[in-house]
């Protein structure tokens, strides 16, 4: 069975696992609003920046953050906003503020953040392993010889 030109012209491309390239890209956190940086890092992770974005395969590339002390919210969120977990036990339910969160372990807050942006899946959770953060503005990653990020934010 051939196919005819007509059914060729309108094909889609899926890529294949293994044959994406993935860069590296370092962005610096510092004076930015938690909420439109984590999107901006979610939509990098997963691939969609890049036209041979496939839904089921991993074609996102990784992303190193530096300065996540230096994180911005809008609004009431630094007093207001808290993060609540539960510990597994009767009455465990646990909360942390925003500000609390950002003092104790600053990388946190954009972690969070991203994952939630992230399919809930395994395929979400190796994503979010290709997120590199760092407190300052040291890290180890300088072999990979990170590009700027460059995606608007």
């Amino acid at each position: 069975m051939s196919i005819s030109p007509i059914q060729t012209k309108y094909r889609s491309y899926m890529a294949k696992p293994g044959l994406v390239a993935q860069n590296w890209y370092h962005v610096d956190a510092s004076g930015k609003v938690v909420g439109r940086l984590a999107a901006a890092i979610a939509k990098v992770l997963m691939g969609k920046h890049r036209p041979e974005y496939t839904p089921h395969l991993d074609t996102g590339e990784f992303v190193i953050v530096t300065n996540c002390r230096g994180l911005v919210v809008t609004g009431k969120k630094f007093t207001d906003k808290a993060y609540q977990y539960y510990s597994g036990y009767p009455s465990g339910l646990r909360e942390v503020s925003f500000r609390d969160l950002l003092q104790k372990n600053p990388t946190e807050v954009l972690r969070r953040a991203v994952k939630r942006m992230l399919p809930r899946n395994r395929l979400g959770a190796k994503m979010l392993t290709k997120l590199k953060l760092f407190g300052d503005d040291k890290h180890p990653h300088e072999a990979q010889q990170p590009k700027p990020f460059t995606f608007a934010i």
